[in-house]
């Protein structure tokens, strides 16, 4: 029997494609290890986004592909998974533990932010990720409502001087809602407001964290500018609607991010389409690909679209957001899908950062 060569593994391997890195796992530089003993494979592969929840299906994949070459006995393939971490802003502290914050912005209201990100965040949960929320919507936060927290849990203290975190569907989560009774008006200036999230950001105990996620309010006013300033965010992503509208809102926030050199990661389009729930007719009612017409425009993706679905709003008001209450219905996996493409464009925004040379001037 002939001995098995590398380049046919290789060939064997590069069948697959992977669908976030739109590239087979060998051209991605996945393959970590190949090994060869007479007729026995084993491969180490390591994926820079999170995996758990996809790594037995892709090993299988390939072992299937491995076993079918001619005088393969047997084959075995190792996955694993990280997160590096991923700062845009050098200048500014980083908050400890925490690799990645994510800013989930809007121009405007109403387009379905909220629902976004807490639903991103347990994507990413659900992968195997370890993932924190922050309400920044100081005036109007709805994330405790979303994450069926009780009405008044209050984050227990340590020392009087740290918040620990309210956990609820996988997720470490701080809002102001925590804080306050729900029918509490916060009628408060723009340097109050800053300073609200400045410290529930900053004396929130989050521990060891892959991404922050936060919810981010409505607009490009002082809690935006104050989070751009002062945290190493790793990215942000912009939630719309296809109307033209809500696309030129979208447009501020993209140019407000651009501003303080934080990163676009992409799109997420809501409203995108409704399907008749009677006779399965979709259509446009906001509008079509208005978020991939501004994606063209900032050479950005857009990494999501979502239909006008009755049943995110119902699982959304009851407390259990659609990923966490079914994480393999057609809408979760739009979710997922679209947490996946988030975590590779970080992935690869750090491999591009710690690829960059690093240049020293010198008196001579």
């Amino acid at each position: 029997m002939s001995q098995i060569s590398r380049s046919q593994v290789e060939a064997a391997l590069a069948g697959y494609t992977d669908p976030y890195l739109e590239s087979d796992l060998l051209s991605a530089g996945c393959v970590r290890d190949i090994r060869i003993d007479g007729g026995r494979v084993e491969v180490g592969i390591h994926l820079d986004y999170p995996s758990e929840f996809l790594k037995g299906g892709i090993a299988q994949m390939l072992q299937t592909a491995l076993e079918n070459i001619d005088g393969c006995s047997a084959a075995a393939v190792n996955i694993s998974w990280s997160v590096a971490e991923n700062k845009s802003q050098n200048s500014v502290e980083a908050i400890a533990q925490v690799k990645n914050i994510v800013a989930v912005a809007s121009g405007k209201g109403g387009v379905g932010k909220s629902t976004t990100a807490v639903n991103l965040a347990i994507a990413l949960a659900k992968d195997g990720a370890k993932v924190g929320l922050l309400d920044a919507d100081i005036y109007g936060p709805s994330q405790g409502i979303m994450l069926g927290v009780e009405d008044g849990t209050r984050p227990e203290t340590i020392d009087n001087k740290w918040f620990v975190p309210v956990e609820a569907h996988g997720l470490k989560s701080m809002s102001m809602a925590y804080l306050v009774t729900e029918s509490t008006p916060m009628v408060w200036r723009g340097p109050m407001v800053a300073g609200a999230l400045m410290q529930i950001l900053t004396q929130t105990q989050w521990g060891e964290l892959d991404y922050l996620i936060i919810d981010m309010p409505p607009g490009t006013g002082d809690i935006q500018l104050t989070l751009s300033q002062k945290f190493p965010v790793s990215g942000a992503v912009i939630v719309t609607t296809p109307q033209d509208i809500a696309l030129a809102d979208a447009k501020k926030g993209v140019e407000m991010f651009r501003k303080v050199n934080i990163p676009v990661l992409g799109m997420i389009e809501n409203m995108s389409m409704h399907i008749c729930s009677q006779c399965g007719h979709a259509e446009h009612i906001f509008g079509e690909d208005g978020a991939e017409r501004l994606a063209e425009t900032y050479n950005t993706t857009v990494l999501g679209s979502l239909p006008l679905s009755k049943y995110i709003r119902e699982q959304s008001d009851a407390g259990t957001p659609v990923v966490a209450a079914d994480d393999c219905s057609e809408v979760s996996m739009m979710y997922r899908h679209a947490s996946r493409r988030l975590a590779v464009a970080l992935a690869r925004q750090a491999a591009a950062a710690q690829a960059m040379p690093s240049i020293e001037i010198a008196d001579e």
